[in-house]
């Protein structure tokens, strides 16, 4: 009896084991995940979930520093990575062929799997320049990250909407925090999810101000693009910033290539959806990397494999987004 009961249970880890292996038909042994800049969130949240993907699925995935969301669709479009963490802003451009990097260039082949968390925009200057808004930027050296990044294309166009003039230069965060630092610049402007890493080693190191908008300043931004959503970054996210800091954000998503097999698609979602506290170790941010928050998607489709996660939740991916 013994002797049977073992046999049963091997047949069954057999069977078992031979469908998780048809389940895997297809998947990559390693998987490039699109991030950003060091010092900035993308790469935290980016590597962090890589790292929790090898170990959860067994596939050799890692994040890559890129130029960011700009670059990230393009990647994504043309089958150099997988998958790649993006702001829906560059991502809709893309979409209609309308992206910096590849101009008439329909991105159709992106497919969202989750949402990610909001993207803010911050200014970090040193206390001793007087610089306390946007506007003090005027005539002022600004870094506004990397070319290609989320960042160095909206911070650019704000300042020229609010009728500003400025010297602005592209730098990942972690060289522009030095740059800010040494005196080679006179502010940083960047977006990324709160905390940004770069701001919070500023604030412990050196006697920095924080802002986004002035009421007056948001509102013109709102008016002129529309993407972007109010946002306020909390007083106390930041060591010595104990005031709220109205600003506009933009969603992120983590999208793939159409191509991924659906079934890692569908174990990719799930991995960051279900478990949340587990996503929290890997960045703050991943507090609004929940389910709920598919809808801020309006027009990318997702991919059948997070269509397949998020019905079996009870939510209902419109037709338009499928």
């Amino acid at each position: 009896m013994f002797i049977k009961t073992i046999t049963a249970a091997a047949v069954a880890a057999v069977i078992a084991t031979g469908a998780l292996a048809q389940d895997k038909t297809g998947w990559p042994s390693e998987l490039t995940i699109g991030t950003a800049s060091q010092g900035g969130t993308y790469f935290v949240y980016g590597n962090g979930f890589g790292g929790y993907i090898s170990e959860a699925l067994g596939v050799n995935a890692t994040g890559e520093v890129t130029g960011g969301p700009v670059q990230n669709v393009t990647l994504v479009q043309t089958g150099d990575h997988l998958m790649g963490l993006v702001t829906m802003g560059p991502a809709y451009d893309a979409w209609n062929g309308k992206s910096e990097l590849a101009p008439g260039l329909e991105h159709t082949d992106i497919r969202a799997l989750f949402p990610m968390y909001q993207t803010p925009f911050q200014v970090v200057a040193l206390k001793s320049s007087g610089i306390t808004s946007v506007s003090d930027l005027a005539g002022k050296r600004v870094s506004v990250g990397p070319a290609g990044g989320t960042p160095g294309t909206y911070w650019p166009q704000f300042i020229s909407a609010l009728g500003i003039e400025a010297n602005v230069s592209n730098a990942g965060a972690a060289d522009a925090a030095g740059q800010l630092s040494d005196g080679l610049i006179d502010a940083f402007a960047f977006a990324a999810g709160v905390p940004i890493a770069a701001f919070s080693e500023l604030a412990a190191q050196q006697d920095v101000v924080m802002f986004g908008f002035t009421p007056e300043e948001q509102a013109k931004v709102l008016e002129a693009y529309p993407a972007m959503a109010s946002f306020v970054i909390p007083s106390g996210t930041y060591a010595g910033h104990d005031y709220d800091q109205n600003t506009v954000a933009l969603w992120n998503f983590a999208i793939a290539h159409k191509d991924m097999p659906e079934s890692l698609a569908y174990e990719i979602t799930k991995l960051a959806l279900d478990n949340n506290e587990r996503m929290l170790q890997i960045h703050a941010t991943a507090s609004e990397t929940k389910a709920e928050n598919w809808d801020k998607n309006t027009f990318m489709p997702f991919h059948p494999g997070a269509v397949k996660y998020f019905e079996e939740k009870g939510i209902t991916i419109p037709d338009t987004l499928k």
